[in-house]
């Protein structure tokens, strides 16, 4: 089978289906992988099995749980007996104060962010090196300068950043890594929602003036895949210009 594939992380929604989406008119087959939301993510598999038929198909884990990552990579591989692209798209996101903070929240948010990335990146690195792939981390431009009131958010994503630089020199030059770190794309949601003023508060901040789409994230990501062969350990920030008035 000469398709290449790619398995999203965290791939049912939000950025993770746009990710999806535009792959999979670049011609790859997709794996998307998601943890709860098992209907939006067989509608994205029916949307683009549409398009092409047996190109898509979806796997359940929990990205806290190492032996459920180990068994997504082996499921994965099992799919088309390849794999090209490893997207960590998968993502915990949610407010612990310093004063409030407690040991569940630090598991919770490093699990999700750094350790179910690193360990499903180590068992698909086999599988990548064969195929000359590449690993494509989702960053945050808060791992730069950490946002108030998410401490340990921050960090986890300061600890991908150092992560996709590590594996660009452990898996060279077999196998590319490198990061995509958005700014404001989309808003979060449940309890982190921004108010009205405070999503304009944010964009004024921004020398673009305005938030991004999902759709920027996506190109850039299908960039890093596609069309940067020279390109492995760096991180692009996708925020309308966010980091440098930050």
């Amino acid at each position: 089978m000469n398709t290449p594939v790619a398995l999203v992380t965290g791939a049912a929604q939000r950025l993770g289906a746009e990710i999806c989406r535009t792959l999979h008119a670049r011609g790859y087959n997709i794996i998307i992988h998601y943890r709860s939301s098992q209907v939006p993510a067989e509608a994205l598999r029916d949307e683009l099995n549409a398009q092409r038929d047996a190109s898509a198909v979806i796997l359940c884990a929990d990205m806290n749980s190492v032996l459920d990552v180990q068994s997504l990579a082996k499921q994965s591989l099992a799919q088309w007996q390849r794999l090209d692209v490893l997207v960590n798209n998968a993502s915990g996101f949610y407010p612990t104060a310093l004063e409030s903070a407690v040991e569940k929240d630090w598991d919770a948010l490093f699990n999700s962010n750094l350790k179910g990335p690193f360990f499903l990146s180590q068992a698909v690195a086999p599988a990548l090196k064969e195929t000359t792939g590449c690993i494509v981390n989702l960053v945050d431009i808060y791992a730069q300068k950490p946002l108030q009131g998410f401490p340990i958010y921050s960090m986890a994503k300061a600890g991908v950043a150092m992560m996709t630089q590590s594996l660009a020199l452990e898996l060279g030059p077999d196998v590319r890594v490198n990061g995509v770190s958005p700014g404001a794309i989309l808003w979060p949601v449940e309890e982190t929602e921004y108010s009205i003023q405070e999503k304009q508060d944010v964009n004024h901040r921004v020398p673009l003036r305005r938030q991004g789409e999902a759709s920027d994230i996506a190109k850039t990501v299908v960039f890093l895949v596609a069309d940067a062969p020279y390109i492995t350990g760096q991180i692009i920030s996708v925020d309308g210009g966010r980091t440098v008035s930050m």
